[in-house]
């Protein structure tokens, strides 16, 4: 085996064991920091607007031979019916609740 150039092991390059010290903490600099901290616990905040962005990620394609349906039947008059607009205020009102 040769290490550095040499073919026998030199003794005066093998270190003696060395002690494990615990990982370096930092020291809060004032309470408000303390209040923060929590020991052993990971957390993760996700903001209003990274959930609404999720949310929109997850909604399904827009059928545009639909939607150019319905605008043709809005156009002509022939769309809005009492019992379809019941029908849009139900669904509207059941996911809102």
């Amino acid at each position: 085996m040769q290490i550095y150039g040499s073919t026998q092991i030199q003794t005066s390059q093998i270190h003696a064991a060395q002690p494990l010290n615990a990982p370096h903490r930092l020291t809060a600099a004032s309470s408000a920091e303390s209040a923060y901290r929590t020991s052993g616990v990971d957390q993760l905040d996700i903001s209003p607007e990274a959930d609404l962005v999720s949310q929109i990620h997850d909604l399904p394609e827009i059928r545009s031979d639909r939607v150019a349906s319905l605008r043709a039947q809005i156009a002509n008059g022939t769309y809005e019916t009492d019992a379809k607009i019941d029908l849009a205020l139900s669904r509207l009102l059941d996911e809102i609740a």
